[in-house]
């Protein structure tokens, strides 16, 4: 394999490797944020549950699901920027595992015709050879 294949195939060894990585961090960061919003839907719960038996509660869990409205709102909408960028980035990943396998085909190709070239040349040695003989009488 040449120089500049090796280079190649490395390099975007790396961008595929990097980008796997900043995908993984992107799904990690949706995950969490799931999570809180499933957390803040439990406490919101409990909450209501724990209101349940007491009259003067009532005034404090109108600010308390307001409060909780807010959060929650925030959360979904970081959950679909993360949705968002976790698209981009699996485009992203796709586009440079893709430009790999190209390099890695140009590569294999370059070696068969490097190993072709070469039987050629020892053909051809031989050939030259067994002429040189028959000339010489042997």
């Amino acid at each position: 394999m040449t120089k500049w294949a090796a280079s190649l195939i490395r390099i975007s060894t790396h961008e595929v490797e990097t980008l796997q990585k900043r995908l993984a961090e992107i799904v990690e960061r949706r995950t969490a944020a799931e999570l809180r919003v499933a957390m803040l839907d439990a406490e919101a719960e409990a909450e209501a549950k724990r209101a349940e038996g007491d009259a003067s509660a009532g005034w404090y869990m109108i600010g308390y699901r307001e409060g909780h409205k807010r959060r929650r709102a925030e959360m979904l909408a970081q959950i679909e920027l993360c949705q968002e960028e976790e698209v981009g980035a699996r485009d992203a990943l796709a586009e440079a595992f893709e430009n790999l396998k190209k390099y890695e085909h140009v590569a294999e190709q370059a070696k068969v015709l490097a190993a072709k070239k070469q039987g050629a040349f020892e053909a051809a040695q031989l050939d030259e050879l067994g002429l040189r003989r028959k000339a010489a009488g042997f």
